[in-house]
């Protein structure tokens, strides 16, 4: 996606959820307004990209369904759980490729990123493993801190950790590059 709607539709709804959450003080606040920009992201990248990106529809109905829940059943767990949920469901993915020795980040980036098979493998591994730490650690903030240290976690503390992770990686990656 190449326009200047592309940080609209990627960060639009994260953005609207921190917002209505300190303007609100609490989750359940901030859930409809998340759920509706989340809608409002893949109407307006179908309408300048004639596609839907296929994370944004996975963020976007998964959104959906925890924030239902959320508003539903009143309990911010759901929409808590969610980050939980997803971490897991990348590592899964990238762990069931390697059992069957695909590793799927180089159907990802490999158009981006030559490296050799064996890298392929390694650096898979490595992201499965951190989505797994991602999800521990998710559970870990939203059992036993605030709502607002979660929602700053979310927000701020994944971002951070996935930075690092990747400037962890930039070594490795630059050893088995190929010509």
């Amino acid at each position: 996606m190449k326009s200047i709607a592309k940080p609209f539709i990627e960060y639009g709804p994260i953005v609207v959820f921190f917002i209505f959450f300190f303007k609100t003080g609490e989750i359940q606040g901030a859930i409809v307004p998340l759920m509706l920009a989340a809608v409002v992201a893949m109407v307006l990248s179908y309408i300048v990209e004639k596609k839907i990106p296929p994370m944004l529809l996975f963020s976007s109905i998964l959104i959906l369904i925890f924030g239902f829940l959320t508003v539903a059943l009143d309990d911010p767990w759901f929409i808590k759980f969610k980050v939980t949920f997803v971490n897991f469901i990348f590592a899964s993915i990238l762990l069931i490729g390697l059992y069957f020795k695909k590793p799927l980040l180089k159907n990802l980036m490999g158009s981006s990123l030559k490296l050799n098979d064996s890298a392929w493998f390694k650096l898979t591994y490595r992201w499965a493993i951190f989505f797994l730490f991602l999800a521990i650690c998710n559970e870990i903030v939203y059992r036993n801190f605030s709502d607002t240290v979660w929602v700053n976690f979310k927000l701020f503390g994944i971002m951070g950790l996935s930075l690092l992770f990747i400037l962890s990686q930039v070594m490795f990656i630059q050893k088995n590059m190929q010509e």
